[in-house]
């Protein structure tokens, strides 16, 4: 006998929710209060923290690649508390079964029936450490969960709790022991971001901390629960995007497919990504609105993740992201009835990250 009942995490949070969404000015300073706590923790890289949350707000998956000892994963962590989610790791070695990701029957000799004892997949919000030291079969065992919210074992469907996400790092594929990760895969993370080293003052800012805790562990308050961001991100589903904004983000797509130096460009999906994160990033600076601007905020960390140069270009200095740069160069912006001014909606007067409010991030990948 075989028992399918789906696994009900006592964390996961009910996915028949219906949280109404917040104001934007409600919105926007919930945001800002997320990115404070994390802030606390991950010294010095609001930027990228702000494009890691904007993912999340849009119902996206982020991929965190950068080098060793940047702040990847006490970032997913620290996000995971911030926005008082059900948390799980899985650190990817060569050795990992999808199994040991999604779950597996198991015989259970009390009851004499096969049950299903679900994976580290089943949380809020799941932490793929170093997902590209992991052969590519084990890769793909995200492929479901990532794209349709579910994991298939054995014939058996089981719903994951909403809101789920993944935040993966990655190392440089030019380390030992990665594997590439595959198109496919690439193509599920809306955003792919990089933190980068600190600056000198940075630096010893996190040395300064460390001294002043008197501890390893850092801890971060929640400020949300799994439906307030449920309500966050209802809020982005609101903003306007105007016509003439959402075929920019079409033009940039499709610019990416007829330039020289590709082989396979962006997908339709990357269009969606960059349309769906601007809405993001324009909650994230208290307007109700997109405007071009959020558009070319997000083009690298949306689109160059998706890009496939020529083999030829692959020992010259090209990358999916000059290519972006070029795209962004080449395409004209559109005109818009909308400027990008101070929030509307009677929020606050200025963006809740203290940065302009018609690009509140400037892409740090390169």
């Amino acid at each position: 006998m075989t028992s399918h009942e789906p696994p009900t995490p006592a964390a996961s949070p009910n996915p028949n929710s219906t949280a109404a969404p917040m104001s934007v000015a409600e919105a926007a300073g919930v945001c800002r209060a997320v990115l404070d706590r994390v802030g606390e923790a991950v010294v010095g890289k609001r930027d990228a923290l702000g494009l890691v949350l904007a993912g999340v707000l849009a119902g996206g998956h982020v991929l965190l690649e950068d080098f060793p000892g940047l702040g990847k994963t006490l970032a997913a962590r620290s996000f995971a508390q911030a926005l008082g989610l059900s948390f799980r790791r899985v650190q990817f070695t060569p050795d990992l079964l999808p199994a040991d990701v999604s779950g597996a029957f198991v015989y259970d000799q009390k009851t004499s029936e096969f049950v299903f004892r679900p994976g580290p997949i089943f949380a809020g919000l799941v932490l793929a450490d170093e997902i590209n030291r992991t052969p590519p079969k084990t890769q793909a065992a995200l492929l479901e969960s990532m794209q349709e919210h579910q994991v298939t074992v054995e014939g058996e469907t089981f719903p994951l709790p909403e809101p789920f996400h993944v935040l993966a790092t990655a190392n440089p594929v030019e380390y030992e022991g990665t594997y590439p990760l595959p198109e496919a895969q690439l193509d599920r993370f809306l955003l792919r971001v990089g933190f980068g080293y600190p600056s000198a003052d940075e630096e010893w800012d996190v040395l300064a901390r460390r001294l002043a805790r008197r501890r390893e562990d850092q801890q971060v308050e929640p400020v949300l629960d799994a439906e307030g961001l449920l309500a966050v991100q209802r809020t982005v589903e609101t903003v306007v995007v105007e016509e003439s904004v959402g075929r920019y983000c079409i033009d940039l797509a499709s610019a990416t497919r007829r330039h020289q130096q590709v082989m396979v460009g962006a997908s339709p999906r990357g269009s969606l990504a960059l349309m769906l994160t601007a809405r993001a990033l324009a909650v994230l600076a208290g307007r109700d609105y997109v405007v071009p601007e959020d558009v070319k905020a997000v083009a690298e960390p949306a689109l160059a993740h998706r890009i496939t140069l020529r083999p030829e270009l692959w020992l010259q200095d090209a990358s999916g992201a000059s290519v972006v740069r070029q795209v962004l160069a080449s395409v004209p912006t559109p005109p818009t009835s909308r400027a990008a001014g101070p929030p509307s909606t009677g929020s606050a007067t200025s963006p809740p990250t203290g940065l302009p409010a018609a690009s509140p991030f400037a892409p740090p990948f390169g």
